[in-house]
């Protein structure tokens, strides 16, 4: 719709009026239909003039504004209203609008359900794909549900990191099931349990395939920068994991059995390796990497928790980014 001038002569005087007109489609080609007039629009200020139009446009299909109008915008609105309602009653009138039911809504009792983040999950999943992580989840033989999961799951350590437990919820928080063209309603966390276990015997191949394409694509340098150790503690008695003993506990927990983390880190500062490694790992003081390469391998920078130089010898031949890992209870 858009607003046309009409001018007419009466009595060697002038008379300016605007038009709200339509453009249709008829056998004979394209024709204006005039909706409604608005009268002489000259008083009020021009810029006003497109809003009046798409205010008329929306009150006549049965749509009120959330607040009040203006009153010199409502005038017109009312006006307008009126004569269309007499167009519309008036004996042999077709109008296909009056056939239509327009309802009123109260804005105090409007509720929002069912709302979904979608913003933060569209960006990781993006580079999610850029990576190439499903063709290295297929490549690994990966099932699609699987795979799924997988993607919902560094999804949420990407940008909401929470326990399994709480990642369901978190889920169905967003769009990832939309964009992903699945369903999370009955997701438990029993299931993303059951994910890692299948990724588990996997991630020897899923991380050299990823730590490859993470090269490519960001063209990185591969120098060992950085390693350092963490732990991690079990409430339970971990009886079915062999690596958890008890040792050096940085939680200030040396009741609970335990398992050491350590993490490779390049000289871009992204991961290249991690390694679990039993709880009873010693951290030595000094840490030194034999390399024919000195300028190619550094020294690494020093923390309070470096392993043995074994380990680190050990990483560097199956370098790669970290995939979600497995604990046995």
């Amino acid at each position: 719709m858009y607003l046309r001038k009409s001018t007419r002569k009466y009595k060697d005087k002038t008379y300016t009026s605007y038009l709200l007109v339509e453009s249709v489609s008829t056998p004979k080609g394209p024709r204006q239909k005039t909706i409604c007039s608005l009268g002489d629009l000259s008083p009020k200020p021009r810029e006003q003039w497109l809003h009046i139009a798409r205010r008329m446009h929306a009150a006549l299909a049965g749509q009120y504004a959330l607040f009040d109008e203006p009153p010199e915008v409502r005038e017109v609105l009312d006006t307008a209203r009126a004569r269309s309602h007499r167009r519309a009653s008036s004996p042999g009138a077709r109008n296909p609008r009056s056939a239509r039911r327009t309802i009123s809504v109260d804005p105090e009792r409007v509720t929002v359900e069912s709302v979904r983040e979608a913003g933060t999950v569209h960006v990781g999943l993006a580079f999610y794909k850029r990576m190439g992580f499903d063709e290295a989840l297929q490549s690994a033989g990966l099932s699609q549900r699987t795979r799924e999961l997988t993607c919902a799951m560094v999804m949420n350590r990407l940008i909401a990191p929470a326990s399994e437990h709480a990642m369901p919820a978190w889920m169905r928080r967003t769009a990832l099931g939309e964009l992903l063209g699945t369903d999370f309603t009955t997701l438990s966390e029993a299931a993303l349990y059951r994910n890692m276990d299948r990724l588990h015997p996997k991630r020897a191949l899923i991380e050299s395939d990823l730590v490859e394409r993470e090269r490519e694509l960001f063209n990185l340098d591969q120098t060992i920068f950085f390693y350092d150790l963490t732990s991690t503690y079990f409430e339970g008695q971990a009886l079915a994991n062999p690596s958890a003993k008890r040792g050096y506990s940085r939680d200030k927990r040396p009741d609970c059995k335990q398992v050491v983390v350590g993490l490779v880190i390049n000289r871009d500062g992204f991961p290249q390796a991690h390694e679990i490694f039993d709880g009873n790992t010693q951290f030595p003081t000094r840490l030194s990497i034999e390399s024919s390469n000195p300028t190619r391998h550094p020294p690494l920078p020093r923390t309070g928790g470096i392993a043995s130089a074994p380990p680190v010898s050990a990483s560097r031949h199956r370098a790669g980014p970290a995939a979600p890992g497995r604990s046995e209870w």
